[in-house]
């Protein structure tokens, strides 16, 4: 007798395979890594293949040798995971420190849970928040754009949009001192700023967006949530006091929100399955974010705030699920 296997939710029945999904989302990404290429040069390329290279080895070993099975590094999900963990690191990060993310990412976010589809957090930020808990300096050296495009180790740093913006706030400073050190928003929107090597040019991550709605590899919900969120919150305290507070466009052009909402938080073992769930999961994310980046000791904290609300994701998958059919209603 054969014996029937049944999968981790959520189930769907389509044409699509998780190959075909995951090199969808690496097609999508392809924007934002030429962008980063161009602004930063050889630095994006050495994390971004060391990252890749590495999360696929690391996942051959455990699930040859560790979890004595067929190894399915041709899904392309290790490689996602490695390019999503490399576009959250600033390009001058040395190789060793972007094995031991991709190391702990694979084993520690992924694998220890037991592979694909089992994951209860984004194995690319589990990688990214290790790193920066275990080596904040590195973490937080950003090198400047546009300088030299060969410069890897020795490139000149600076800081970022947010963390001048930060700075300048903790220093009781006026918005208009403050943005006077920071790029113009289309300098922003383009990616000519400081930051990660994916999460500077909002414009290739929206094109990124677009490509993966006319896929159909994710849907609008989480995404738009997340940032109209962001953008509520941000402008109901910019209006309340502009002389404090920067607009929304500051927000949502700067760090990595544009990355996390349509790379991170849309992960589909991660996040919820139904489009009720979507919204709140996505609201969470947002308020989080901006609670962190205005009252947080951090910056940044999309990366934060994701891997909060993919806890509640079970829960939230379990309070709002639809109503099987046939099911009665009880009243009381």
């Amino acid at each position: 007798m054969g014996m029937l296997t049944i999968s981790p939710s959520p189930h769907e029945h389509s044409s699509e395979t998780v190959s075909k999904l995951m090199y969808g989302v690496i097609i999508a990404l392809l924007p934002a890594f030429i962008a980063s290429v161009y602004f930063f040069g050889i630095g994006t390329v050495i994390i971004t293949v060391t990252a890749m290279v590495s999360c696929v080895i690391f996942e051959f070993l455990i699930q040859r040798f560790l979890m004595k099975e067929k190894p399915a590094i041709s899904d392309g999900s290790a490689m996602v995971t490695g390019m999503l963990l490399a576009f959250c690191l600033p390009t001058n990060l040395p190789v060793w420190l972007v094995i031991l993310g991709s190391f702990v990412a694979i084993s520690v976010g992924k694998m220890s849970f037991g592979g694909l589809g089992n994951n209860p957090f984004n194995p690319a930020l589990v990688g990214r928040v290790f790193l920066f808990v275990s080596f904040p300096v590195q973490l937080t050296s950003w090198p400047v754009a546009g300088e030299n495009h060969f410069a890897y180790l020795d490139a000149s740093t600076g800081a970022t949009p947010l963390s001048i913006m930060k700075e300048g706030m903790k220093n009781g400073e006026r918005m208009t001192e403050i943005l006077l050190d920071i790029p113009f928003y289309l300098d922003m929107f383009i990616g000519r700023m400081g930051g990660s090597a994916g999460e500077i040019a909002a414009a290739a991550l929206l094109i990124g967006f677009i490509y993966l709605l006319i896929r159909k590899i994710i849907t609008w919900h989480i995404p738009v949530s997340i940032l109209l969120t962001v953008t509520v919150f941000t402008g109901i305290m910019w209006l309340s006091d502009p002389t404090l507070n920067p607009n929304p466009l500051f927000h949502l052009l700067g760090g990595g929100l544009m990355l996390g909402a349509i790379f991170m938080a849309t992960d589909y073992v991660t996040s919820p399955m139904n489009v009720k769930g979507m919204w709140i999961y996505g609201i969470g994310i947002g308020i989080i974010t901006v609670v962190i980046r205005v009252f947080g000791a951090y910056p940044e904290g999309v990366q934060f705030a994701i891997l909060i609300m993919n806890a509640f994701t079970p829960l939230i998958n379990k309070y709002v699920k639809p109503r099987r059919f046939g099911e009665e209603v009880t009243d009381g």
